[in-house]
This record gives C-alpha cells, sequence and structure tokens, in this order.
C-alpha cells in the first residue's frame, strides 16, 4: 500500500516539476528523487512474528499498535508462543516469518550448539530488563550478608558472595541448590552464571555428552518458561531465578520472592533479546527486511521517549501481548524497580530500546555470547580468535539496520547522528559486577581472565 502511494506521488511530482518555473521545477525534482530514493518494493507484504510474553517484546507491540509497521506497507501478525525452543523452531521451518528470541538462539544455531541453521539479527530490541528473585527464606538468610546503608536499606549492586552461605547450609542440610533459568542459551543463563561465579560459586559445565550444564555445579540451574517462574518459586522446586520483567516485580506483588540483582549491575547496559529472520528470508526478501528494521526502529525511538511510557505499559498490559498488571508492568517500565516489597528505586534505565544506540547490533554484544558458550562448554573444543569475528559477522547484520536507518534519516524520522560511526565494535569496557575487562576483539584472553570456567 505505502509503496503504491510513493509511487503515485512520485509521478505526481514529476508531473508538476514539468509544468512549474525553474525553482519549483528544481524543487520538485529534488522531493521526487528522495521519494524514489526511499521507495521499498515489498516482497512478502503480509507477516507473521512471534514472541514470549515479557516487556522486552514492546518494539513488536508498539511498531503494531502505532501503524509503523503498516506505514511500510505491511501487515503483521504478532503471535504469543509457548516457550523459546517453539519460537525456534518455528522461525527455523518458516512458520513464522520472524521473532523477539534470545540473543543467543541465533548464535547458538550458528556456532553449532542445540539445532543448527542459517539465522540473522538486522535489529537489537533492548538494553537490561532482567533480574535474579530469589524465595523469602532464602532472602532472609542472605540478608545478615548484605552491608546497609545509613537508610538502613541494602547497598546494591548485591553480590552472590551474600548467598555463598546460603548454599553451604542447603549444602550441608542435604538439599541441592536449584535455580531457574529461561533457556540453555539465554542470556539469564549466562548472567545467573556470570554472578555466581564471581563469588566463587560454581554454577556447573556442559560437555558433549552431558547438555544439562550441572558437572560440578554448586547450584543446579535448570529451564522454566518465564511466565512460570512465580509459580515454580511459590511452589518451592526452585529457590531463585533470573528472567526478565514482569516476572520478577510479579514476585514482589504476590509476596513470594525477592529481586537481589539486576542484570545492569551484572553488566551495564547489556544486549538482551534480538528480532531474528532466516538467512534464506532475508536473501529472497530484502526489501521487507529492510522495511520490518525501519519500523522497528522507529518503534525503540517511540518507547525510549518518556511521555511515552505510560501508554506502553497500557498497551503491553492487553492480553495478546504480556497481558500483566499495569501495575506490574509499570514498576520497571517506567523508570523505577521494587527489590524488597516497599523498597522501590529509581532505575531509568532498567528497560531501554533506543538510548546508547541500543537497537544496533553490535557485533561486540554477539561476540560476549559465544566467549561464555566457550567459558561453560556449550561450544566443547577451543576456537581461533578468527572464528569469533567470523561467526558473529553471518549473524549479525548492521549493514540490514544501517540501511534502514539512513532511509529513516532521509525520511525525517530520525537525526543523523543517531547512526553510530563504528565498525561494528563498542571499545573494551569493564561494566561487570566483577570488573573484569572485556574487549570483544581479544576473546580468548576474555575467556581465559576468569577462575571457573574452561580456558584455551
Amino acid at each position: 500500500m505505502k509503496t503504491i502511494f510513493k509511487k503515485t506521488a512520485f509521478l505526481l511530482l514529476l508531473v508538476l516539476a514539468a509544468s512549474c518555473g525553474d525553482k519549483t521545477k528544481k524543487a520538485a525534482t529534488e522531493a521526487a528523487t528522495e521519494a524514489a530514493a526511499t521507495t521499498l518494493e515489498i516482497e512478502k507484504p503480509q507477516l507473521t512474528f512471534g514472541f514470549i510474553k515479557l516487556t522486552d517484546m514492546a518494539p513488536l507491540a508498539i511498531a503494531k499498535e502505532k501503524g509503523f509497521f503498516e506505514e511500510e506497507g505491511l501487515f503483521v501478525s504478532v503471535e504469543a508462543q509457548s516457550n523459546w525452543k517453539n519460537i525456534l523452531d518455528r522461525v527455523i521451518d518458516g512458520q513464522l516469518d520472524g521473532s523477539h528470541m534470545l540473543a543467543g538462539q541465533p548464535i547458538a544455531a550458528g556456532a553449532g550448539f542445540g539445532r543448527q541453521a542459517e539465522l540473522v539479527t538486522p535489529f537489537s530490541m533492548d538494553l537490561n530488563g532482567n533480574g535474579i528473585t530469589v524465595s523469602n527464606d532464602v532472602w532472609s538468610k542472605m540478608k545478615p550478608n548484605v552491608p546497609k546503608g545509613a537508610d538502613g536499606k541494602p547497598v546494591h549492586p548485591i553480590k552472590a558472595d551474600a548467598l555463598k552461605p546460603v548454599i553451604t547450609e542447603y549444602k550441608n542440610s542435604g538439599k541441592a541448590f536449584k535455580m531457574g533459568m529461561v533457556f540453555p542459551v539465554s542470556t539469564h543463563n549466562y548472567e545467573i552464571r556470570y554472578w555466581l561465579a564471581a563469588a566463587g560459586i560454581h554454577p556447573g559445565m556442559y560437555t558433549k555428552d552431558n547438555v544439562q550444564g550441572q558437572i560440578d555445579a554448586e547450584v543446579l540451574l535448570s529451564v522454566t518458561p518465564p511466565p512460570q517462574m512465580p509459580a515454580t518459586l511459590e511452589a518451592g522446586t526452585i529457590y531463585g531465578y533470573c528472567v526478565g520483567e514482569p516476572w520478577n516485580q510479579q514476585a514482589v506483588f504476590k509476596g513470594i520472592g525477592v529481586p537481589v540483582t539486576t542484570n545492569y549491575d551484572i553488566w551495564k547496559n547489556n544486549p538482551e533479546k534480538v528480532f531474528v529472520m532466516t538467512k534464506k528470508f532475508v536473501e529472497e526478501n530484502p526489501n521487507t527486511a529492510v522495511a520490518v528494521t525501519k519500523a522497528l526502529i522507529r518503534a525503540g525511538k517511540w518507547l525510549d521517549e518518556p511521555t511515552n511510557r505510560a501508554e506502553a505499559v497500557k498497551i503491553l498490559s492487553m492480553s495478546q501481548y504480556v497481558g500483566a498488571d499495569e501495575a506490574v508492568l509499570a514498576n520497571s517500565m517506567t523508570g523505577t524497580f521494587e527489590f524488597e516489597k516497599g523498597d522501590k528505586r529509581e532505575m531509568p534505565d532498567f528497560n531501554v530500546f533506543y538510548k546508547y544506540n541500543a537497537t544496533y547490533p553490535f557485533y561486540s554484544d554477539g561476540t560476549w555470547f559465544l566467549t561464555q558458550m566457550r567459558r561453560w562448554g556449550q561450544i566443547p573444543d577451543a576456537k581461533p580468535v578468527e572464528w569469533y569475528s567470523n561467526t558473529i559477522k553471518d549473524i549479525y547484520r548492521p549493514d540490514i539496520w544501517e540501511k534502514a536507518a539512513k532511509i529513516l534519516v532521509a525520511e525525517g524520522h530520525i537525526p543523523a547522528t543517531d547512526i553510530p560511526d563504528t565498525d561494528g565494535y563498542k571499545p573494551a569496557t569493564t561494566d561487570f559486577i566483577d570488573g573484569t575487562k572485556y574487549d570483544a576483539k581479544d576473546p580468548i584472553g576474555y575467556i581465559n581472565s576468569f577462575s571457573i570456567g574452561n580456558k584455551d
């Protein structure tokens, strides 16, 4: 529809140019040329995208509800899926044209862990957004080990050092300490492992023959789908979990658990979810892939306007999207986060959808996941340094993002300064809970810097 409209506008501008004076003719011709330059011939306008009921699916909901997809000539159905494996399988099998996905999923598929496929990421959906929550019983035992501020409240970030004696107590009483995460290649798995290992707590290893990830584990990590986390904690099946919102705040509202840290404190402004399509889809529908990316970039920008967050909460609370109570969603989406009940703190960057070049698919973000897969044994054999860069460049596609962004600049939707001047790699950083330096151009050195995990 948009393509037809732009073609019509282009022809009208050319007619206008032919019938006017020189100055008007020049302006009309320039306008016609610009219109032609930003026209995308959409190969597949009818699309179906998947998502899991988490607040970080927001760019998909906003792109649909605010008409950004439709303005690109795209007619999109957005459908909730039961779990991350189902999403991966349905994208690979072509039942979904694309999906909200864990950042590690397309990377694992390309690196050879789990189901293998050629998937691409042209758009990063958000930064931060996760937390680690423990049961009330575990928190009551952790709390004496946590320093207090002048106001009597726990000092954040809370490190897993406070959990270590609790794990020992459980072990001495003959109970394995069990925690949940959402998927073996999820950010949540790597974040909870990072948090535990930084305190000297072994979270377990994977091998070729053992994909449970519990070899030598002091904490047994297992998979629970995000919406089921609070109920699983309440039932006592697990004693804590790492998950995205709103399922940490849900534990607070239900009075069954206490979030002890967020992934902002584990790795400041870390990448979280991505939007994924198959390489085949992108090759067959290149303009459609760019148009989708355009709509999602606009949605991210809209979401990071503070005045829009209240409306975003209302949209996400709809049953076809996240379906959680507005009050639960607002706790994190409007710049605050509640830890122990009543301990609500300002956290303006808990959910970031556009700032800090959040939508750009940086190679360095993807490489971090590869280092963690190797660290914990999901990639069982050592790889040369060039393997890391070659692998991630097949999956992360900033070229698609940049094409979309440049058209958005020409259309006046975003400023040119929002396109980063980058080779795809962020500078080295120590913004981790343990202060360890991460340089994506030295992945092997990074892997070898840890006391717990594989060494290459």
